[in-house]
């Protein structure tokens, strides 16, 4: 079941809207990691990104034409080019084999392994570079140490680290990191969008542990309406749990 489709269309029209920086993955520019969370003090920092306005979430799907191959992509400024505090984001867009997928064999193992996907950010710790991510609202904040500057990094060798991580997940076949730091995105829409992916995935959750069949009276249904399948998987799920 493809359940991000929607989302991802959106992402990709966005990017096709605005001008970009495209680099192929490559694993030896990966930037270094620290083998904990990197702390960077704020007298320490030479900018930092996603207070102003910020957004930041990972889409799962197994169309090739979603998530054609490997690639970091930059809309705005690269990190050597940013010498104030700018909005960010960071989308994920990740490409699975398609068994991954399949909620008609075990739609509680798909749940469960596109929570291993999404838990990826909190192992990902690039020297220099301090992550902030709150799960309640899908924001993330950066922090770039000025030593870091001094190194070179960029969101070439950051991403090219994150898609390390995820490729190291048999099932992987391809991993698109998307870094915004333009002024005029509309971050506020990417965070409704976070929320949108966040709903979706918590669906999938509800229905292995049962909910109400009666759809007027779901919170979520406006996510069954949106996304092909999922209303068949919980009325589905709904026949196996009374022995149908």
């Amino acid at each position: 079941m493809e359940l991000y489709s929607s989302v991802i269309e959106k992402v990709n029209n966005l990017l096709l809207e605005n001008e970009k920086i495209s680099f192929d993955y490559k694993e030896d520019k990966a930037w270094k990691e620290t083998e904990k969370f990197e702390l960077v003090m704020k007298r320490d920092a030479a900018f930092e990104l996603g207070e102003k306005g910020s957004a930041t979430f990972m889409c799962v799907t197994s169309d090739d034409k979603e998530v054609d191959k490997d690639e970091i992509i930059v809309v705005g400024k690269d990190l050597k080019s940013i010498n104030k505090d700018e909005p960010y984001a960071r989308i994920v867009l990740v490409r699975v084999k398609e068994d991954a997928l399949d909620t008609d064999k075990d739609s509680e193992k798909v749940f469960r392994f596109i929570q291993k996907l999404d838990f990826v950010k909190y192992h990902v710790f690039p020297e220099g570079y301090m992550i902030r991510t709150s799960s309640e609202n899908s924001k993330e904040q950066i922090r770039v140490s000025r030593e870091a500057v001094k190194k070179n990094i960029s969101f070439e060798n950051i991403g090219d680290l994150f898609i390390r991580h995820y490729k190291e997940i048999p099932e992987v076949e391809a991993v698109k990191v998307i870094f915004f730091n333009k002024e005029d995105i509309d971050y506020d829409q990417l965070a409704k969008d976070s929320k949108k992916v966040h709903d979706i995935t918590m669906t999938l959750s509800k229905i292995l542990e049962g909910m109400p069949t009666d759809c007027n009276m779901c919170k979520l249904k406006p996510i069954c309406d949106e996304v092909e399948g999922m209303r068949e998987l919980h009325f589905g799920k709904g026949k196996e749990e009374m022995g149908a």
